[in-house]
């Protein structure tokens, strides 16, 4: 007799192997557990702008406030600054977090509230998102859009758009 080969098997098994793959492909590309390890470290300088006379002005501060933790040890200082020539700048400084998938820069109308229920002590209403974090430590300047309200906005976050969480924010304290 001749040999009875077993191909039932085969088909299943080679299912469960394509779709183990495809799932942690996707788990890797969503997750991007790779960046708990890395850090970016970002050296922006402190923004300058010519006064009339063309010397170098110091920026004036607009708001102040100290990051606190939430869904990630985080820890900084955020400024807003208006430069000589009319620009507003925020400004993070000695930024301290973790590194994540999708993290921005936003301006909002919330409530900063303490805890680590990112989602919950924090809720994702009107915002400005001032773009991608350009790094989880370091200094670094975002533009704000000509002509924004800064009277409708009250805090800023580091938010995580992929998992819909604070990283940490900050109440603005006038100056």
């Amino acid at each position: 007799m001749g040999r009875v080969r077993r191909t039932l098997g085969r088909p299943w098994f080679i299912t469960v192997v394509v779709t183990g793959v495809v799932l942690v492909g996707a788990g890797l590309y969503w997750f991007q557990p790779w960046k708990l390890w890395v850090d970016e470290t970002v050296r922006d300088p402190l923004p300058m702008a010519e006064a009339g006379s063309g010397a170098q002005a110091p920026p004036e501060d607009l708001a102040r406030g100290k990051l606190i933790s939430h869904e990630h040890e985080t820890s900084g200082s955020v400024r807003i600054l208006r430069l000589a020539d009319g620009t507003r700048v925020l400004r993070l400084t000695d930024l301290s977090t973790s590194n994540g998938p999708a993290l921005k820069v936003w301006l909002t109308d919330a409530e900063v509230k303490p805890g680590k229920d990112g989602w919950h002590v924090f809720d994702d209403g009107r915002h400005v998102s001032l773009g991608d974090l350009k790094g989880n430590k370091g200094d670094q300047n975002y533009t704000l859009p000509a002509g924004l309200d800064l009277n409708r906005y009250r805090s800023v976050t580091i938010w995580c758009d992929r998992f819909d969480v604070s990283f940490g924010a900050t109440e603005l304290k006038r100056v």
